[in-house]
């Protein structure tokens, strides 16, 4: 086993221990849909943190699999309960319109500073957090992100040119976003 793939297998130990963790203590606050589509919306953002550590991108079919994902949970809910389900889907299209609004402003703006990977995630994003916890989701990963970036750029890790990924920031405000709702 290389450097890369030890450090992944670390990384998703890491990740499962957490998730189990976050699962066992709410289980009994939450209901199967909260977990589920919290659960899965944490997986495939830490599958999409990885691929953006080691490729710098945020594959298609990465965003392709969360969309999907979440309509099969918002089938579910339609089907159990119409009401909630129609209410949580107009609060889903918020999140998305949010999300990706607000990460297409700033791709247009910065010309492309920005990946168009980070903008379809976070559209994505949005359909699982809703329009009240996408923005704080956002809000903790840029800060962060401009934070760490700030930090590396006095030490001359890297230059003001130098990109770096963002969904491991991302990541880390979904997490916040969703652990402490």
């Amino acid at each position: 086993m290389n450097l890369k793939e030890r450090k992944t297998a670390v990384f998703f130990t890491g990740f499962v221990i957490i998730i189990f963790v976050w699962l066992v203590m709410f289980i009994g606050e939450l209901s199967a849909f909260s977990l589920t589509k919290s659960a899965l919306l944490i997986t495939l953002s830490y599958i999409a943190m990885v691929i953006d550590i080691n490729t710098k991108r945020i594959p298609n079919k990465l965003v392709l699999i969360m969309i999907t994902g979440w309509l099969v949970l918002m089938s579910s809910m339609l089907l159990y309960d119409i009401e909630a389900g129609i209410l949580l889907l107009a609060d889903s299209i918020f999140g998305l319109l949010i999300g990706g609004g607000l990460f297409l402003l700033v791709y247009l703006i910065s010309r492309k500073g920005l990946g168009g990977g980070d903008v379809k995630f976070m559209a994505a994003v949005g359909l699982y957090l809703g329009f009240s916890e996408t923005v704080p989701a956002i809000l903790y990963g840029t800060v962060l992100a401009a934070l760490v970036g700030l930090v590396l750029i006095l030490l001359k890790k890297i230059g003001r040119k130098d990109t770096m990924p963002l969904a491991p920031f991302l990541f880390a405000g979904i997490k916040i976003t969703v652990f402490t709702k």
